[in-house]
């Protein structure tokens, strides 16, 4: 059996914290900004953990992250 590959797309997105958790910047960050509030604006740029239900379909494609 050959190895799996990592799907790319993915290893551009997420990462992997040192215990194994998976993390991911907020979406909503790249336009109609006028009306957001500069408070929602500022915590989106941070990133944030993945919940697990989510966070299983994508542990297995970033496998050796």
């Amino acid at each position: 059996m050959p190895k799996m590959k990592t799907h790319r797309g993915a290893a551009k997105r997420f990462k992997k914290t040192g215990t194994g958790k998976i993390v991911r910047m907020h979406a909503f960050t790249s336009h109609i900004l006028e009306k957001k509030s500069p408070k929602r604006k500022r915590n989106l740029r941070k990133s944030t953990i993945m919940h697990k239900s989510d966070a299983k379909r994508i542990a297995s494609i970033i496998a050796y992250l």
